[in-house]
């Protein structure tokens, strides 16, 4: 029981948001996560210009961007350094 009160805790404490982050090479869609410490329209602005210089994102499709017709790929955890982003938006469900 006490593993299920640390997932509640940390839902609770996260915003997560679906994305498209669009690299020179890749088209990633995927999940991020951060602390609940600010407003929510300001997580991926936060993100972007914080301290950290790599991002987190679960559940991952990739695409590459220069070969489309390769298979894409799922991973899912990867880690991304936010200086190769050259386009980051939310994916709002429709």
């Amino acid at each position: 029981m006490v593993e299920n009160n640390d997932a509640e805790s940390f839902i609770k404490g996260v915003w997560s948001e679906q994305v498209l982050v669009i690299t020179e090479d890749y088209e990633i869609v995927g999940k991020i996560f951060l602390p609940k410490i600010n407003k929510r329209n300001r997580v991926l602005s936060d993100l972007l210009n914080g301290k950290k210089r790599f991002m987190a994102i679960k559940n991952c499709q990739i695409k590459h961007r220069h070969f489309p017709d390769r298979t894409t790929e799922e991973q899912d955890f990867i880690q991304l350094n936010i200086n190769s982003i050259i386009m980051l938006r939310p994916i709002f469900a429709e």
